[in-house]
C-alpha cells in the first residue's frame, strides 16, 4: 500500500522496494469547475496547462547546464537516465495527466538530486494560479511491478497567488534513494526558478 506522504515527509526509497530500479512520477491534476450563470460568462475558459519538469542537481544543489532540465521542450536527459513523456495541455481525464521514467541505475554519479517541478503554462496571460487547482497529486510507482511507492496530494488553498511548484525531489543518501515531499510555492515560471539553481 502507498504512502500518502505529509509535507516535509521523507522516505527511503530502498526500504519501500527493496528492488527498485525503475520508477514512474506521475502528475496529476483537476481544474475547479467554473461557476454557471452569469458569472460563469465572466470566468476564462483557456485550459489549464500544468508542465511537469524535473531539475538534476550535482552535490552543490546546482545545474551543472541546462541539458540538465527534462521538460517538454527537452523529454530526455543526455544520459537516458530521464524520460518525461509528453505534454498534456489540459489536465482532462483521470489519473495521471503527466509521467516521468527515471532509471535509478543510469543517473550519472554527478547528478545526486532530481528536482520535480510543476509551473502553470502561461500563468499570467490566462490569469491562473494554482488555488484554481484541485486534486493536485504526485506519485512514485515502482515499474518492476507496477507498485505505487507514494503519492502526495496537495490542496489548492494553500497556494494562493502561486504559479510554480517544487512538488517533491528524490536524492542520493548514502548510496541509496530517499525522496521528500516538498510542496513548496512560487510565484516564477520555470526560468525563474531554474535561475536558483544556476
Amino acid at each position: 500500500m502507498a504512502i500518502n506522504l505529509q509535507k516535509g515527509q521523507r522516505i527511503s526509497l530502498k526500504k519501500e522496494a527493496p528492488n527498485l530500479t525503475r520508477l514512474m512520477c506521475g502528475l496529476g491534476w483537476d481544474v475547479i469547475e467554473k461557476p454557471k450563470g452569469l458569472m460563469g460568462l465572466f470566468s476564462g475558459d483557456a485550459d489549464f496547462d500544468l508542465d511537469a519538469s524535473v531539475l538534476c542537481l550535482d552535490s552543490q544543489d546546482k545545474l551543472r547546464d541546462k541539458s540538465n532540465i527534462v521538460y517538454f521542450g527537452n523529454l530526455r536527459h543526455a544520459s537516458g537516465s530521464v524520460t518525461h513523456l509528453g505534454d498534456n495541455l489540459t489536465g482532462a481525464g483521470d489519473g495521471d495527466d503527466e509521467q516521468i521514467l527515471i532509471d535509478l541505475p543510469t543517473i550519472p554519479q554527478q547528478i545526486v538530486k532530481l528536482v520535480f517541478v510543476i509551473n502553470i503554462y502561461d500563468c499570467v496571460k490566462r490569469q491562473q494560479e494554482f488555488s484554481q487547482v484541485q486534486n493536485a497529486f504526485v506519485r512514485l510507482v515502482d515499474l518492476g511491478d507496477n507498485r505505487e511507492i507514494a503519492r502526495y496530494t496537495l490542496s489548492g488553498q494553500q497556494y494562493q497567488g502561486d504559479t510554480g511548484m517544487v512538488l517533491a525531489e528524490v536524492y542520493r543518501h548514502n548510496d541509496e534513494w530517499k525522496m521528500v515531499a516538498s510542496g513548496e510555492g512560487s510565484r516564477m515560471e520555470l526560468g525563474g526558478m531554474v535561475k536558483q539553481y544556476l
